[in-house]
């Protein structure tokens, strides 16, 4: 279970992120957000650190993708 958690979490972390459409981005930020939960409650009960520095990453491309969501702020 640990090590399939691990390798889906890098597959997504290594992969190209090139998102044409705002869908393909919802996706894989809702693909992010399951992982680190899902991560997450294997951590609280192992309490490995390369599982908490894995979460780190995700959130990251994580915040990466959402900003890019978000788009730029209109200005007045």
């Amino acid at each position: 279970m640990k090590s399939e958690l691990i390798n889906k979490a890098e597959e997504f972390e290594n992969r190209k992120f090139k998102f044409v459409t705002t869908s393909d981005r919802i996706l894989a930020s809702r693909e992010a957000k399951a992982l680190i939960l899902e991560i997450n409650e294997v951590y609280k009960q192992t309490k490995d650190v390369t599982l908490m520095d894995m979460m780190k990453r995700l959130t990251a491309v994580k915040q990466r993708i959402e900003k890019r969501l978000k788009g730029k702020p209109l200005t007045a």
